[in-house]
């Protein structure tokens, strides 16, 4: 195969990337443009050169401004929207808000992300609730494997289900509305867990009606690291605090002034998302709804040519992949990694050899591992081309 790692996308040339790396992994943390953290910096400068004027008098209205931005890009109400720093803090402030009872049982998924499955452990450990797992395998055939496991598990004890839009390890876009209806009906909240929605798939609060929902924008809204939102319902706002309390205290109206003021952060990121939303779609012409269709549609192509090198059948639908895919390995894996610092011994080889950067996940039950490709505007398809063909020549050695 060819040694020289191609080309990126025209589009990579607004991303401060090191091009000489084949970089398919924007999944985990995102990268961000050059124009972004030029404005962080701006930011960050305006904070600096009179800190009292920009906390005290300018803040709170930039903030204000950026959750508008965002709220109306995912058709919320601000009033209903607060900054977190992550997804994963945002699932943390709600079930640490909730109030839990030995026997009540929280129900989640096989496919969660591992931090999730971690504080979801020290609650049960806490409060004395079950754990409740619906289990479904990958490869899936469809949304209703899904929803039939989640449902399956349900008892009148259930209280709360935590799951996914899109999932970390498989990459699958879960019918998340439906799984709310149904959930209600029954008398159950759902928190969805969108780490990977926002800027990836189209996404309407309103009518997804999840009682919490929680989404990064350091991914594929493309902002700076550290920030993400969590939508609370109005009927469920009572209660929920963030994890810090801070000045205006646990009891603060409205809902979003309880999360104000943490104390003394750097805010920048958070400012940065109305600047994402407003310069993203300046990329490409047809805005956001052509970036995620381009996104996907050469994930789409990516994964299929994955697929016949490997010799594996798609292992989901199309309609279940947004702007990543994941791919069972052939054969059982031996390197099971042990904690989340792990870094499997194929994904360093990829990275050492071929400088191409993607995780590599191992599955227990069967054992087998799982490899993940990631697509933004900088990828270009040369390059799921080089890395089929390195991945081929990784697994023959």
């Amino acid at each position: 195969m060819e040694s020289t790692p191609p080309r990126p996308s025209a589009y990579a040339r607004f991303w401060p990337l090191d091009h000489r790396s084949v970089f398919l992994n924007h999944g985990s943390f995102g990268a961000c443009p050059v124009y972004i953290l030029d404005k962080q910096a701006k930011y960050r400068q305006q904070l600096e050169s009179q800190p009292v004027r920009f906390f005290v008098r300018e803040m709170e209205e930039l903030l204000n401004q950026s959750r508008t931005e965002v709220a109306r890009f995912v058709n919320a109400s601000p009033d209903d929207l607060v900054f977190v720093q992550n997804a994963t803090a945002g699932v943390n402030t709600v079930f640490q808000s909730l109030k839990f009872k030995p026997g009540d049982e929280i129900l989640y998924t096989s496919h969660i992300y591992g931090a999730c499955e971690r504080l979801l452990e020290f609650i049960a450990d806490q409060t004395g609730a079950k754990l409740v797992k619906a289990e479904y395998g990958f490869p899936i055939d469809s949304h209703d494997v899904i929803l039939n496991a989640i449902l399956e598990k349900v008892t009148s004890h259930t209280r709360i289900a935590l799951v996914d839009h899109i999932t970390s390890a498989t990459a699958l876009i879960h019918p998340v509305q439906i799984i709310v209806k149904e959930l209600e009906k029954r008398g159950i909240d759902t928190l969805v867990d969108g780490a990977h929605s926002l800027g990836s798939i189209p996404l309407d609060l309103k009518e997804t009606g999840a009682a919490y929902y929680t989404a990064n924008c350091h991914k594929w809204l493309c902002s700076p690291k550290s920030v993400a939102i969590l939508h609370v319902r109005r009927d469920k706002q009572n209660g929920m605090v963030p994890v810090v309390i801070s000045h205006a205290g646990h009891k603060a109206e409205p809902f979003a002034e309880r999360f104000f003021w943490p104390g003394t952060i750097d805010p920048t990121a958070a400012l940065c998302v109305t600047d994402s939303l407003r310069y993203m779609p300046t990329l490409v012409r047809g805005g956001w709804p052509v970036i995620m269709k381009r996104n996907h549609d050469l994930c789409l192509e990516a994964r299929e040519m994955i697929c016949n090198a490997l010799e594996i059948p798609k292992p989901c639908p199309d309609s279940m992949i947004a702007s990543m895919a994941a791919f069972p390995l052939p054969g059982s894996s031996t390197e099971m990694q042990t904690d989340y610092k792990s870094i499997s011994q194929l994904q360093e080889n990829l990275f050492s050899k071929y400088n191409i950067e993607v995780p590599v996940w191992n599955c227990a039950s069967p054992p087998f591992r799982i490899i993940r490709i990631s697509v933004q505007l900088y990828n270009s398809m040369d390059q799921y081309r080089y890395f089929t063909a390195a991945l081929t020549e990784a697994l023959n050695e």
